[in-house]
């Protein structure tokens, strides 16, 4: 396609976006949907303008699916504001890690039994597919640091959790497949792809947030200097962290979600606990609300975060334009028909029952987090990750086509679900903290308070 028009077609997509935001926000529709559509229309089986395949360009695809995620993966961890050691992680926690076990294994089994996959290419489908997305789960996640809904604070916590945490089984299907060096009976998986690049990449990322937030802060209230270029600021610090964490060998997803998470620390220690961060510019007596000693920190916080979410949403036009090219329509799997709906209605369900008691959230809660399990980029970059790594080529086919399947689907029934559930969410908890509690031990059997 001439670059005039793809001027025109990317013009005209951010008018439109622009002026039919608040429409779709009333709508049972995404934005998603839309992009995705659009690149459906400009790929091979629309007029044909662009002709990409996840196999032959799998190099192009991980690039432009690693860029979003990072984007994606700081300004998640940037709006979590609740402390490290608040009860409210073990949510997420639990969901990135025993779900995400969960849901590995009985896609693996399937993939096995019903499937006709390999071990090893079964598990790698499993990780692929587990992981949640924080690049197309926008309209379920927290919409900024003030809010702490548990709902919303343990999707976003677990997008973020588990880009990461799903590179071990990413490395183990990849070793089954004898493509990655698993060691003796595992071992070398189990020290250096589980235990070292897991906690190395938190660390990394932990201790690069931390350094750069004091420093920012400190030289904004001692000097009132680093002023004016946040948007330096939050890509320097994502390009360190991400960079850094791939020279140690770990996982450099967890190194970019743990520095956003670092730097708003800093920022929740510095403002006090019950400061709210999204408001300084009305702060009395402050002419300055980027050095004021009262509202530096967050001042730091809310323009690093709005950079990036203004990142984000460019991102995302892209990379679901690019789903949509890359969507193989003409030969949609026909295993599709039945693992869809087992992938959406039975593992993620089951996998979120497992791991989330009862007493951590509500009834409504748990249904909805077992719902909203959105699949999107982050399975598209994994899928491309693991054909760079020599998935031979009829393996390689089957695991594009049912990534790029299950992806589009969840595009649509995500989408369209968003909009009268988390509706219907806000009605039940308007009522506030005591009404979620009262209804919290009514469905535990309990008399409310």
């Amino acid at each position: 396609m001439p670059p005039s028009l793809w001027f025109l077609v990317v013009g005209a997509i951010f008018v439109v976006m622009a002026l039919a935001a608040s429409l779709l926000r009333r709508l049972p529709l995404s934005s998603a949907m839309l992009y995705l559509a659009i690149g459906v229309a400009l790929g091979p089986y629309g007029v044909g303008a662009v002709r990409l395949d996840a196999v032959r360009h799998s190099l192009l695809v991980e690039r432009v699916t690693e860029v979003g995620v990072l984007v994606s993966l700081f300004a998640a961890g940037l709006k979590l504001r609740i402390p490290w050691t608040d009860r409210r992680w073990l949510v997420p926690v639990r969901l990135a890690s025993l779900s995400m076990m969960l849901t590995v294994g009985l896609v693996a089994a399937a993939g096995v039994l019903w499937l006709d996959l390999p071990l090893g290419a079964a598990v790698l489908l499993g990780a692929i597919l587990a992981p949640t997305d924080p690049v197309l789960a926008s309209e379920v996640q927290v919409a900024r640091a003030t809010d702490q809904d548990r709902l919303r604070f343990a999707l976003t916590g677990e997008a973020g959790l588990n880009d990461g945490s799903a590179f071990p089984f990413v490395m183990l299907g990849l070793g089954l497949l004898g493509l990655h060096e698993l060691g003796a009976s595992g071992a070398r998986w189990l020290a250096v792809d589980v235990v070292w690049a897991v906690t190395g990449g938190l660390a990394i990322g932990a201790l690069l947030g931390t350094a750069v937030a004091r420093t920012v802060v400190y030289l904004r209230r001692a000097h009132r200097e680093a002023v004016g270029l946040d948007d330096f600021l939050a890509l320097g610090l994502v390009a360190l962290a991400y960079g850094l964490a791939l020279l140690a060998h770990t996982y450099g997803f967890l190194a970019v979600f743990a520095a956003g998470l670092a730097l708003r620390r800093i920022e929740r220690l510095a403002s006090g606990e019950d400061a709210a961060p999204d408001v300084v510019e009305g702060a009395v007596d402050v002419e300055d609300p980027a050095t004021h000693e009262a509202t530096a920190p967050a001042y730091m916080a809310r323009e690093i975060l709005g950079f990036n979410e203004r990142l984000e949403r460019i991102a995302e036009v892209a990379l679901v334009l690019l789903v949509g090219m890359l969507l193989p329509l003409g030969t949609l799997p026909r295993d599709a028909l039945w693992f869809v709906p087992l992938l959406f209605l039975v593992i993620r369900p089951f996998a979120v029952w497992v791991a989330v008691p009862g007493r951590s959230v509500w009834r409504l809660q748990r249904r909805l987090i077992a719902w909203f399990g959105v699949r999107g980029v982050g399975s598209i970059y994994y899928l491309a990750y693991a054909l760079q790594h020599g998935v031979v080529p009829g393996t390689a086919e089957q695991l594009a086509s049912l990534t790029l399947t299950v992806v589009a689907v969840s595009v649509v029934v995500h989408g369209v679900s968003v909009t009268p559930l988390m509706s219907l969410y806000g009605r039940r908890v308007r009522g506030g903290p005591r009404a979620e509690s009262d209804r919290a031990l009514r469905a535990r059997g309990r008399p409310a308070t």
